[in-house]
């Protein structure tokens, strides 16, 4: 499997980004899937990053696999979660253990999934990792929140680390990339390493999204506007949350 472009910054990432979100989609979360699962349930975290959101998971007592492509931000979910099952995995190539009550991905991390036909694979390896009448909730961008990217750099200063970030989004391809820049104090003080990535994402019309759902076999499927749910608007511009059951 090709590196991640997440692995050199994922101590940049767990640091400064992931811990925003669940705050901000708490709510619709809590709608859309803690509701719908019962206690000890059985739940895949489909890119699952460092480990912020399986860390909720654990905290409500659900049994939880987690999976993504970085093996970088997989040590570090690790490092602090030893209570779950973490691994290394391409999610365009699902193989997990068993059947799963649930199944989440959060963070607009199906952004990072690059054509429909890897789309299509996604939702059909997670539709057979669920059992009957499991629930599968995820959150993607459209396209009106890369839109809202003015190719302006934001910039995070601390004490050991200067970090770095501006997005650029492509009308034409419908592809966003984030340059990502980060100077992290080495142990001797006077030095700095500098590290930097562009990560690259898709955004998709609602209603591929929804054929590629149908698809794969779903039903019942919903399709809930962020700004509907959550109270932080900022975090709900051009974000969605799809639900739909096995």
């Amino acid at each position: 499997m090709l590196a991640s472009s997440y692995d050199d910054i994922a101590g940049m990432y767990h640091a400064l980004w992931a811990d925003s979100y669940l705050p901000a989609a708490l709510p619709a979360l809590q709608a859309l899937f803690f509701s719908r699962m019962t206690p000890r349930a059985r739940v895949l975290d489909v890119c699952c990053g460092s480990g912020h959101v399986t860390k909720e998971l654990l905290k409500r007592g659900y049994r939880v696999t987690g999976v993504d492509s970085s093996a970088g931000l997989i040590e570090i979910a690790k490092q602090y979660l030893p209570q779950a099952e973490l691994y290394v995995q391409d999610v365009r190539h699902l193989q997990v253990a068993g059947r799963y009550d649930g199944a989440l991905s959060t963070f607009d991390s199906l952004n990072h999934i690059l054509s429909l036909e890897d789309l299509h694979a996604v939702f059909s390896g997670v539709y057979a990792a669920l059992s009957v009448g499991g629930v599968f909730v995820f959150d993607m961008n459209l396209e009106e929140a890369y839109a809202l990217d003015l190719h302006q750099w934001t910039v995070n200063i601390r004490h050991d680390a200067v970090c770095l970030s501006r997005g650029l989004y492509d009308s034409v391809t419908h592809t966003a990339h984030t340059e990502l820049i980060w100077f992290q104090r080495t142990d001797s003080q006077n030095c700095w390493r500098r590290r930097q990535s562009i990560v690259e994402e898709r955004c998709y019309e609602k209603q591929d999204i929804l054929r590629a759902l149908q698809f794969a076999g779903f039903r019942g499927i919903e399709v809930h506007a962020a700004i509907d749910l959550c109270p932080d608007k900022e975090f709900g511009n051009g974000r969605y949350f799809f639900s739909a059951r096995r």
